[in-house]
């Protein structure tokens, strides 16, 4: 049914729990899973840090990568297939487009559980995805 996940992961609790749902699929289904986080620097410059220094895009990266390696760990230990993907750019459009270009055929992602306010003004991620996508989204709380 799916052959290949999503997770939209950035090492919060949330996407812990997501992490773990959609491993317990791809077990189930045999899938590969491609554990993903997007770096947003665009959101440092939108809270007036511009120019943003390199050392702190470097760490952002650095970080990333390390979150999305031990995840892919934790699949590996559970016999699974998956890849460490990390990404710049706005979260939701570019996991939307990771999704296709990839044939990923559904993604998971957790909920942040944002204020009734500030969901109205910013949106979150999975609403984003649920919202946007053509596939399926499981949205973990």
């Amino acid at each position: 049914m799916f052959s290949h996940i999503l997770v939209a992961y950035d090492g919060s609790d949330p996407a812990k729990r997501a992490l773990n749902a959609a491993l317990e699929l791809a077990v189930k289904f045999n899938s590969e899973v491609d554990v993903v986080h997007v770096v947003d620097t665009l959101v440092l410059a939108a809270n007036g840090v511009s120019p943003i220094p390199d050392e702190v895009v470097r760490s952002m990266y650095e970080k990333a990568r390390a979150i999305v390696e031990e995840a892919v760990s934790v699949a590996s230990g559970k016999g699974i297939k998956a890849k460490a993907v990390t990404l710049d750019g706005d979260p939701a459009s570019t996991i939307l487009d990771y999704s296709t270009k990839n044939k990923v055929d559904l993604i998971v992602a957790g909920s942040r559980g944002l204020s009734t306010l500030k969901r109205i003004m910013l949106g979150s991620v999975s609403t984003r995805l649920v919202t946007d996508a053509k596939i399926p989204v499981l949205v973990v709380k």
